[in-house]
């Protein structure tokens, strides 16, 4: 028979997922499995980018259990984010915590919704806390957040929720290469304020295509820094940033910003650290011999699904 301690503790659990609850949709956006999504704010459901695989034909089931038509007003792969617009004037937003106030194993709730719109819950701890980070993809989260716990499949888009039932962030399986981790609120309401506006979110891109090489040492004296390897280019989009640069099929990159271009991972934290409009410097070697160009930085168009 369970402590008394225990039972108020596990009805205090069922309370924080009844209260967080209340916000939580099913998103049918893709052919089979739907996902899950919150209303995040009047009108509008936040959920996970890669489960939204369409962009006609998209629904939501309402936590009253009705079905309504949804319209894709932005998503960001970047941070693995889409932003749907419902009409849903009697449902209820919630109320959002503090992720940075987060402790190591600390317990915490992912909240879902199944095809029939009942609501689903995984309990487990927080797995890893950090401070910013860069995407995969390209985009940047306010707060690493790891979670030890079992996002089951449709369980990604739905939320991350404290004991005391507040949202701490949306909950994914599409960035962390596997790992279940949650996109905090503060990155979510950032990405949320852009996508209603634009559709997309602005980063800066070079429109190439690139693998790493290495650079024979009879070719490394001939570079300031001596780099072992680089990026040698093997296609370059047309129109593009380093297109209009000059850089051809075959050029290899050792340089971006004073910075060695040995992988796509460096090459992203310079792209991540600019502007659109920014010049940067970049080295190559062409038919053997160093070259120094200046590529400015454009938006890349928005890509329809």
């Amino acid at each position: 028979m369970a402590s008394p301690a225990i039972a108020k503790f596990s009805d205090e659990l069922s309370t924080a997922a009844a209260q967080a609850g209340s916000s939580v949709v099913t998103v049918f956006a893709r052919r089979r499995l739907p996902s899950s999504g919150v209303l995040w704010r009047p009108g509008v459901v936040v959920t996970a980018d890669h489960t939204v695989q369409r962009e006609d034909e998209i629904s939501v089931f309402l936590p009253d259990g009705k079905r309504v038509p949804a319209q894709l007003a932005g998503h960001d792969p970047g941070t693995d984010l889409a932003v749907l617009r419902v009409e849903a004037p009697h449902t209820q937003v919630p109320q959002f915590g503090d992720p940075t106030q987060l402790k190591l194993a600390n317990l915490a709730i992912a909240l879902g919704r199944t095809r029939a719109g009942n609501l689903v819950a995984s309990s487990g701890i927080i797995g890893g806390i950090g401070g910013e980070v860069r995407t995969w993809r390209g985009g940047r989260l306010d707060q690493s957040i790891r979670l030890d716990l079992s996002l089951y499949p449709g369980f990604s888009g739905g939320p991350l929720v404290s004991v005391d039932g507040k949202i701490l962030g949306i909950n994914t399986n599409g960035l962390g290469r596997g790992r279940a981790i949650t996109i905090p609120v503060v990155t979510v309401n950032r990405t949320v304020d852009e996508l209603l506006k634009k559709g997309y979110i602005a980063r800066p891109y070079l429109g190439v295509a690139m693998q790493p090489v290495r650079i024979p040492e009879s070719e490394q004296g001939k570079l300031k820094s001596s780099p072992a390897g680089g990026l040698i280019v093997l296609h370059v989009e047309g129109g593009s940033p380093a297109d209009m640069a000059g850089i051809v099929l075959g050029d290899v990159i050792v340089e971006l910003q004073g910075r060695p271009a040995l992988d796509m991972g460096n090459i992203r934290g310079v792209l991540a650290n600019s502007s659109i409009g920014d010049t940067v410097g970049v080295t190559i070697l062409r038919a053997k011999e160093p070259k120094e160009l200046a590529i400015k930085l454009a938006e890349r168009a928005a890509k329809s699904r």
